[in-house]
């Protein structure tokens, strides 16, 4: 038993936890006027079944008690809707929902607290066990050498320190890694989220996300931009004469050139983000900097080299996990925009960018 399980980390309930995370989930379909599906109706159930055992440090005699839920599908499923759901009632004080990108910030910024002493990433890992009893994970995908090695370490540390893990992904744990440079360095992490995780599908069939008007639109996409008079971008940002404009401003160490701000407002070009070497830190930087972004320029994406593409999926991945309010503005459709042969990942980051309301030149704007 390790010490996390001796911790009354959580708050006295009236009922079971099980039926408080259940009651909560039809209290926020209700709120917002949706239907569950069986698979999202499944998962919330299961959820709280396995955080109701967890909390009671209940083991079977014949096999440990899972360490956490991968909740995985397509895109639209519903599974962030049930996780936040299942997080906002779970009882405990200790708990934390995470993003992917802000989340290997933060772990990279703990490792540095730890430099010169042996294995860092260990350390920061188990610094972070004390300070969580529950981790939700969204989101979870790796595409990158730096992040198998990492992520694959660090869930080892954190079930072997009795943290709780919940994940969701787009993928299956075998599909989470399909690059074959680095599939073998996390071999490991799928083993162990295949041993001592359950696994569940959570695919009703159907993206949620393609009913118009059931989900509130997080942003505007705007084509074709030269359609639109001069200054409109700017009038859309409410940016006024005070606005600074062709500014450079240092992200990270290195520059960032803008092509206006004004308060929380930014405008910045496609060429700007994408072409030039930014790294998701530099993405966090600018979401946490401006809660409204609009980018120019954003060409058909199926025909940009991977690397381009790679970092554009990054920047709507954090900017709609941050709600910023987003403008895209393109000479392209969005369909021509998506057409191709998109990102590996590009699903869903299309399906985010279907949830910008659609603007042309001829709408009155």
């Amino acid at each position: 038993m390790t010490s996390r399980e001796r911790e009354p980390a959580f708050d006295a309930l009236d009922e079971a936890v099980g039926q408080r995370i259940e009651r909560h989930f039809e209290t926020l379909l209700e709120a917002r006027g949706y239907r569950a599906d069986a698979a999202q109706r499944t998962a919330i159930a299961r959820l709280g079944q396995w955080l109701e055992s967890f909390l009671a440090g209940r083991k079977g005699w014949l096999r440990r008690r899972p360490a956490g839920i991968y909740l995985w599908g397509g895109v639209g499923r519903g599974k962030s809707f049930v996780m936040d759901a299942f997080f906002a009632a779970a009882p405990l004080k200790t708990k934390r929902r995470v993003h992917f990108h802000a989340f290997l910030q933060e772990l990279q910024a703990r490792m540095q607290a730890f430099a010169g002493q042996p294995d860092p990433l260990a350390l920061a890992a188990r610094a972070l066990a004390v300070e969580t009893r529950l981790l939700c994970f969204d989101e979870f995908h790796v595409h990158d050498i730096g992040d198998a090695v990492l992520l694959g370490r660090l869930l080892k540390v954190l079930v072997e320190e009795g943290v709780g893990l919940v994940c969701t992904s787009n993928y299956d744990p075998d599909g989470l890694c399909p690059n074959p440079l680095y599939r073998e360095r996390f071999k490991p992490a799928i083993a162990l989220i295949e041993k001592r995780f359950e696994v569940f599908a959570v695919d009703g069939g159907e993206d949620y996300r393609q009913r118009r008007g059931e989900l509130e639109s997080w942003g505007r996409y705007c084509w074709p931009l030269s359609g639109f008079a001069a200054g409109w971008i700017e009038r859309q940002l409410g940016l006024t004469t005070a606005a600074d404009r062709d500014v450079e401003v240092a992200v990270n160490h290195h520059p960032l050139n803008l092509r206006a701000m004004e308060g929380g407002c930014a405008w910045l070009d496609f060429d700007e983000l994408c072409r030039r070497p930014h790294s998701s830190a530099d993405f966090l930087w600018i979401c946490q900097r401006f809660r409204h972004l609009a980018i120019s320029d954003v060409p058909c994406l199926g025909e940009e080299p991977i690397d381009v593409q790679q970092r554009f999926v990054n920047l709507i991945d954090i900017a709609y996990d941050a709600r910023t309010r987003l403008l895209l503005a393109s000479e392209a459709s969005l369909d021509d925009l998506c057409r191709g042969k998109p990102h590996m990942d590009f699903s869903r980051t299309r399906s985010r960018l279907q949830q910008l309301k659609p603007l042309q030149p001829d709408d009155g704007h």
